[in-house]
């Protein structure tokens, strides 16, 4: 991007390769050598539960933080993780840098394909991205929004009908009067049908006239 901190990868028959997928390739390759610090990978709430479940399916953890590579780095720092980053390309290897480097993920990731001896495609389709669907609402008072009971109980709801089988987040925006609203399903017509449900609850309640 245009001050060269986020890296995007584009594989060999087209397909985009977002952060989620290059820190999941590279969590793995350091599992692999014994260099990933305390088996733990920082991410924010924006990343993909695909991300967190080919994780887990190879024994790595994960830690959450607000949106912002700030406070991956500051969790990173606390802690003495040496891998983290944004599903928008922001990857930070503490053990060489302190802020994300395009340069250096895009040197860390072609290095793995050429160790493995295999196709980015294939690297990055180990990790299965759950459908996710984000949308905004203009809403009068954003904190009071996150307040409001009714809110509260349909977020809840949706919750409980996905069953570990998907997430959603709201969260109010940093900079606008909106309520941000993302789901992630199996299915993209249930990630819209979540996604809408507490969007109508958000507008009636607390939606701008």
């Amino acid at each position: 991007d245009g001050d060269g901190d986020r890296l995007i990868a584009v594989d060999e028959n087209g397909n985009i390769v977002d952060g989620d997928q290059i820190m999941y390739i590279c969590a793995k390759y350091l599992k692999e050598t014994g260099r990933l610090k305390h088996q733990t990978v920082v991410s924010t709430v924006m990343s993909n539960l695909g991300f967190y479940k080919a994780l887990e399916a190879q024994g790595i953890k994960s830690v959450q933080t607000a949106v912002g590579d700030r406070y991956v780095v500051e969790e990173m720092k606390k802690n003495g993780y040496n891998l983290g980053g944004e599903q928008s390309g922001h990857i930070i290897f503490l053990d060489y840098n302190t802020t994300g480097d395009g340069m250096l993920t895009a040197l860390q990731l072609v290095n793995i394909m050429k160790i493995k001896g295999k196709p980015l495609s294939e690297l990055a389709g180990e990790m299965k991205k759950y459908p996710q669907l984000l949308v905004n609402v203009r809403v009068k008072e954003k904190e009071k929004a996150m307040e409001n009971e009714q809110v509260k109980n349909v977020i809840a709801e949706v919750e409980a009908e996905m069953n570990g089988n998907g997430r959603v987040l709201v969260r109010p925006s940093g900079t606008e009067p909106l309520v941000r609203i993302m789901a992630e399903a199996p299915t993209e017509e249930a990630c819209r049908a979540y996604v809408e449900r507490i969007a109508d609850v958000v507008r009636r309640e607390m939606g701008v006239e």
